[in-house]
C-alpha cells in the first residue's frame, strides 16, 4: 500500500481533516513494527517514549532518555518511506532551555530522521513550541493524561472530567494550536470533550482513549497485537492474538529442539561422503600418532 500513495506530511493531515477523513496513528519502536505498519497504511508512526514500558521493562515514561529515543526512531524510519514519524522529546526535555530544546529535537531530526516531535503540556512549553516552530521543526502536541506527569497527576486517570479542568483543556489547546503545533494527541478524556476540542481546533486532534469523535486515532502496536502483555485499558481494542501465537511457536521450537526433531537433515548443508571419509581419517590417524 506504501509504494503508491505519496510521502505524509503537514498538508496531508491538514487535507484530511478538511475531507473529515480520520487519520491512523500507531505507536511503534523497531525496524519490523514499523515496515509493518506502513504496509498495513498507517498515516504516523509515533515513536513514543511509552518505549520504556512497552519494551525497555520500566514501569513508567520517566526513565527513558533522549539516547533512548535516537536509537529507537531511527529504527523505525528505517523501516518507513512514505509514513510521517514522529518522535517524542522525553522526560522533563520539553521544560528545558529554548537552546538544548533545539538541541534535542534537532538530533531528533538530523540524526534520527523523524519528521516532527511530540511534545506533553500547555501552557508551560508554549514558548518552546513556538521556539520549535520558528525553527522549522513540526511540533505535535499532548494534552489530557501525560504519562510524563503522572505522578503530579496521581495515576493514570480520566482527565478533564468537571468544568473547570474541561475548559482549561479547551483553553490550553488553542494556545498551543497558535504557538505553532500542527496536530494534538488528547489522551484519555471524556469523548464529548474531545469531540468539542476536535471542531474549536483547525489541526488534526488525534484521540487516544478519548472517544469516537476525534479527527484521528492512535494505539500502540503492541496492544493493537496483543504482544508482551495480557492486561490492557479499556479502551484498547486487540484485533489480534498474535502474542499467544509467538508464544506457542516459540515453546514448539524449544520442545522440538529438546526432542531433537529440530534441525532435520534439510536444515543442515553437507560435505561430500569422500570429504567426510578423508576428515575422519585424519583424525583417526593423529590419536593413532
Amino acid at each position: 500500500m506504501s509504494e503508491s500513495r505519496k510521502k505524509v506530511t503537514t498538508r496531508t493531515l491538514a487535507r484530511l481533516k478538511q475531507e473529515n477523513e480520520p487519520i491512523a496513528m500507531i505507536t511503534a519502536y523497531d525496524y519490523p513494527s514499523a515496515k509493518i505498519a506502513e504496509q498495513a497504511g498507517a498515516d504516523i508512526i509515533l515513536v513514543g517514549d511509552s518505549v520504556g514500558m512497552v519494551v525497555l521493562g520500566y514501569d513508567s515514561t520517566i526513565p527513558v532518555t533522549l539516547d533512548d529515543m535516537l536509537h529507537h526512531t531511527k529504527a523505525v524510519v528505517r523501516g518507513t518511506k512514505n509514513t510521517m514519524v514522529v518522535a517524542d522529546l522525553p522526560f522533563m526535555t520539553a521544560h528545558l532551555s529554548s537552546d538544548e530544546v533545539l538541541r534535542a529535537a534537532g538530533r531528533l531530526m538530523q540524526e534520527a530522521g523523524a519528521y516532527g516531535v511530540k511534545m506533553e503540556g500547555g501552557s508551560e512549553i508554549l514558548s518552546n513550541v513556538k521556539t520549535l516552530a520558528a525553527a522549522g521543526i513540526p511540533v505535535m502536541g499532548h494534552l489530557g493524561l501525560t504519562p510524563q506527569s503522572v505522578n503530579q497527576i496521581g495515576g493514570y486517570v480520566i482527565q478533564g472530567k468537571d468544568q473547570k479542568t474541561a475548559r482549561h483543556l479547551i483553553d490550553e489547546a488553542k494556545r498551543l494550536e497558535e504557538a505553532g503545533i500542527f496536530s494534538l494527541v488528547l489522551e484519555c478524556v471524556p469523548e464529548e470533550l474531545a469531540g468539542l476540542i476536535s471542531e474549536k481546533c483547525s489541526i488534526p486532534v488525534i484521540g487516544i482513549g478519548a472517544g469516537r469523535f476525534c479527527d484521528g486515532q492512535v494505539l500502540v502496536f503492541h496492544d493493537v497485537l496483543s504482544i508482551g502483555n495480557d492486561w490492557h485499558p479499556s479502551f484498547v481494542k486487540v484485533y489480534q492474538e498474535a502474542g499467544k501465537a509467538m508464544l506457542q511457536g516459540i515453546e514448539t521450537y524449544i520442545k522440538e529442539v529438546k526432542q531433537r526433531v529440530f534441525p532435520e537433515q534439510r536444515h543442515a548443508s553437507h560435505l561430500s561422503s569422500e570429504l567426510v571419509e578423508q576428515l575422519y581419517g585424519g583424525l583417526e590417524g593423529e590419536q593413532n600418532g
